[in-house]
């Protein structure tokens, strides 16, 4: 018999004495869950006032599908217009990798849960991809 890791999905919100929410989140990022976790984000983006950070603690996510990374972006988007920082801490291997695939990793502060990681690529400014090399 296969076994696999506990995916229950669960929140746990708090609000830190500097005025920062978190939000700790616990199994499967998907089609089920991922309203659940917009409106807990939004629920903490329309205290009065807003945080001024909103932290999302992903050490415990197991899975991150396209409604996840669709939530993660319309969060990104609420905290914006809230004027809200949004953090998204301790990302799992798999999170971190989506979010570089999809070319959304440079939208969230935060760091990758293993410290080991390679440094990102320095970024061009010049609004131009980079030339390929040249070759005769």
């Amino acid at each position: 018999m296969t076994t696999h890791p506990d995916d229950t999905f669960e929140l746990a919100t708090a609000l830190d004495d500097a005025g920062d929410a978190h939000i700790r989140i616990t199994g499967d990022l998907d089609w089920d869950t991922a309203d659940d976790l917009t409106e807990a984000a939004r629920a903490c983006l329309r205290a009065d006032p807003p945080p001024r950070r909103l932290h999302l603690d992903c050490a415990g996510m197991t899975l991150c599908d396209s409604l996840g990374l669709a939530a993660l972006l319309m969060i990104h988007r609420c905290a914006a217009e809230a004027g809200t920082g949004l953090h998204v801490d301790n990302r799992p291997a798999h999170l971190q990798r989506v979010l570089q695939i999809t070319g959304t990793d440079h939208l969230f502060v935060g760091h990758a849960a293993d410290d080991a990681a390679p440094a990102e690529p320095e970024r061009r400014t010049t609004g131009r991809p980079p030339r390929p090399p040249h070759r005769p």
